[in-house]
Order: C-alpha cells, then structure tokens, then sequence
C-alpha cells in the first residue's frame, strides 16, 4: 500500500515512517481528486493532452485549442491561462504550475504573442507570471520559486509627445535552460538567454545573458561564481 502511494505521489523515496498511511492518503486525495475530476472533465478542449491532467479550483483557461499538454501535467487553484499566440503553448511531461501563476503571451487579440514551451519535468511556483508575447521557452527539469516573472516583451517609449502605451511594443524572446534554479521573486527580462545548470538568486532582476553553469544575483544581475 505504501509502495503504492510513493508512486502515486511521485516520490523519489520512502514515505517517512512517522506518517501514517491514512495520513497519506488523505493528502493524496485533498491533493489530487478534485484536480484529477476538474481535468478528466476539461482535457477534451485542448489541442493535444497526452495523459493525466489535473487543474486546481478556480482556474480560468482561455483559448484552450492552443494548448498542447504532456503527461501527469498540473496546473494549481486559481491560476490564469491564455493560450492565444502564434504558435501556441505547449507544457511538457510531468510539469508542475502551482496556486495563482499568470501565463500569457497575448493581451490584445489584435497583437498575438509567439508563444510559450515549457519542457518536462519543470515546476513553476506559486504566484509566477510567465509572459511570453516574444517567445518564452523553459527547458527540463527547471525550478522556479515563488512570484517569479519572465517578461518577454518590453515597452517603446522614444517619443515624449506620445504616451507610452501608443508606442507598442518590441518582442525578442526568453530562453531559460536545462537544470536552471530560479529563486523566489527573481524577474527575467526580454531579450535574455540563461544557459544549463545555472542558479538566479532570490529577488534577481536579469537582463543580460547568463552562461551556463553559472550563479547570478542582484539587481541588475551580475555573476558571483561558477558552478
């Protein structure tokens, strides 16, 4: 029974053996059924959903035929997506959107975003924004702490007797690695490449590229070692 439930909650090692199992299957179904039931109920509506999904109370999911879901995909209460972009947005294997995250690459239907890819194994935390109107790819196995935001889009404002919400906007792109660890609070701006293995300290503002294997802090980022 315990073997059972260490698969069933993705474990990658043994339930403590203070906890009980009935403990552990009560979490398991606080966690997991209703999610499990609003997903069953709702995957039919994307344009492809490879296995189990699960989808927190509350959540909002606009244009969902732009959605491509991996396997055992979870997305937390009441968090926002809208799937609207050029090429879509597709979610990875076994990847992990908790409570209150935003995700969008398009906020006006007549200036569609590229789109967003996020690779398997990834797990973005509570409260994080992901924009992705230039283009906004995650790669596997990428942690990402609480209120995390990738801006991929940045405002124009070279003309005064304008305002700048007349000016429009220039889209480059986000791309984030393999094994990347970005800390609770840490913005990435437009524009930025941040290679394999690298680690973005808590409350980091980035805006220039990061190499790989690399550990950046501050605001503006700079390099405090390699890894």
């Amino acid at each position: 029974m315990r073997r059972r439930l260490e698969k069933l909650l993705g474990l990658q090692g043994p339930l403590p053996a203070f906890l009980k199992t009935h403990e552990a299957v009560g979490y398991l179904l606080q966690k997991a059924l209703g999610p499990y039931v609003r997903g069953f109920l709702t995957k039919w509506q994307f344009k492809n959903c490879k296995g189990r999904f699960f989808l927190g109370r509350g959540c909002r999911i606009f244009f969902p035929r732009f959605l491509s879901l991996g396997r055992n995909v979870y997305i937390g209460a009441y968090s926002t997506v809208n799937g609207f972009s050029k090429n879509g947005m597709k979610i990875g294997n076994h990847v992990h959107i908790h409570e209150y995250a935003w995700i969008q690459a398009t906020s006006r239907l007549d200036v569609p975003g590229q789109g967003l890819e996020i690779g398997d194994e990834t797990y973005i935390g509570p409260h994080s924004y992901l924009g992705a109107g230039g283009g906004l790819k995650i790669g596997k196995n990428v942690l990402f702490g609480a209120y995390v935001q990738c801006l991929a889009e940045n405002h124009h404002f070279e003309d005064p007797r304008r305002s700048i919400g007349e000016q429009g906007v220039s889209r480059k792109g986000i791309e984030i690695g393999d094994d990347v660890w970005i800390g609770n609070h840490a913005i990435i701006l437009d524009g930025v490449h941040i290679g394999s293995g690298s680690i973005i300290g808590a409350g980091s503002v980035v805006t220039h590229d990061v190499p790989s294997r690399t550990i950046v802090a501050g605001n503006p980022a700079r390099v405090i070692r390699q890894r």
